[in-house]
């Protein structure tokens, strides 16, 4: 089978598209899948430099989310069958034309949706919803800031949030992006390049301040986002796109009784799996329902996984990017 190698620390550069061994035989407790596409993340730009919190050992395929069709399933697995349509997670390897992945990260596709939404849907939708939902505890008419806007987590927080209720103010670097944004129910949106975010903030809530803030930036972000939060609001830290991880003070949480929550989704699959399964449930009712329109801005063939990178590194996507193993 055809599959992107890691063999050395660096960049996308450093990476070649090779023929490999298919994956070798089953687990009691796991599937085999045939991929049809795979979803690119931020965090595989930091897993193939060394720099995420999992150090694959060498050779490795990036790749954590997938999607396609099940080929065969192990001795101990129950729910599912050769033939399904499925997403799964992965700890690494999706950008290939098989992979191997545990039952409990496996879901049966609902009938509206397709291969190539499918692998760009798990970690950012996931992500959003346990954050909102679960971590937040998000409420129906409070005030949500989304920073990042129109980014491949931050489009869905925009669209969970309306779903649940939240007015919903969007932050981006551009008219364009803010437009996509604004396309999938944004109330309010400001962009950061010419507006000042906290001053904004304070005008659209009456002075208040936003109730929960959900910040996969980082850096200035973040350090504005804590003078723009509402007395009780709760920040979501959900990544450092920016690059600065910042330090928070301490007495900026006592004074205006915040909570500064992190959200690793990825630990919920070891630590909480029925937690995923529940939220996967609610996400593929809101997808049928056609509450949220996942946004797919590039599709790009296996062969062009650079490209397809870069266009994460260099911020010029909206939602996801994913890599398709057939033309």
């Amino acid at each position: 089978m055809r599959a992107v190698v890691c063999r050395e620390w660096g960049g996308p550069e450093g990476l070649n598209l090779e023929e490999v061994a298919d994956p070798g035989s089953l687990a009691p407790d796991q599937v085999r899948i045939a991929i049809k596409a795979a979803g690119i993340n931020f965090a595989d730009t930091l897993m193939i430099r060394g720099k995420y919190q999992v150090k694959p050992e060498f050779p490795f395929s990036p790749g954590l989310e997938v999607a396609g069709v099940v080929e065969e399933v192990g001795s101990a697995v129950a729910g599912l069958s050769p033939g399904d349509r499925v997403m799964a997670l992965l700890d690494h390897g999706g950008y290939a034309e098989r992979a191997l992945a545990r039952a409990t990260d496996v879901f049966r596709l609902p009938d509206t949706m397709d291969f190539e939404t499918a692998a760009g849907f798990p970690i950012a939708y996931g992500t959003s919803h346990i954050a909102l939902w679960e971590r937040a505890g998000l409420k129906a008419g409070e005030m949500l800031v989304v920073h990042g806007a129109a980014g491949g987590v931050g489009l869905t927080a925009v669209e969970i949030g309306k779903a649940m209720g939240a007015t919903v103010i969007a932050t981006a670097g551009s008219a364009d992006k803010l437009a996509v944004a604004a396309g999938r129910g944004a109330d309010h949106l400001i962009d950061y390049k010419t507006e000042d975010i906290r001053l904004r903030v304070k005008e659209l809530t009456g002075g208040a301040g936003a109730d929960v803030i959900y910040d996969p930036v980082g850096g200035d972000v973040f350090d504005t986002s804590l003078r723009c939060v509402a007395w009780g609001g709760r920040l979501l830290v959900i990544g450092f796109a920016e690059g600065r991880i910042p330090q928070i003070p301490a007495n900026l949480l006592l004074v205006k009784n915040i909570a500064a929550i992190g959200v690793h989704w990825g630990a919920y699959r070891q630590h909480a799996p029925g937690t995923i399964a529940e939220s996967f449930k609610a996400l593929f009712a809101l997808h049928e329902a056609g509450s949220i329109r996942p946004h797919v801005s590039h599709r790009l063939p296996l062969a062009e996984f650079r490209d397809a990178m870069a266009l994460l590194i260099e911020r010029r996507s909206t939602g996801k990017v994913v890599l398709v193993t057939e033309s």
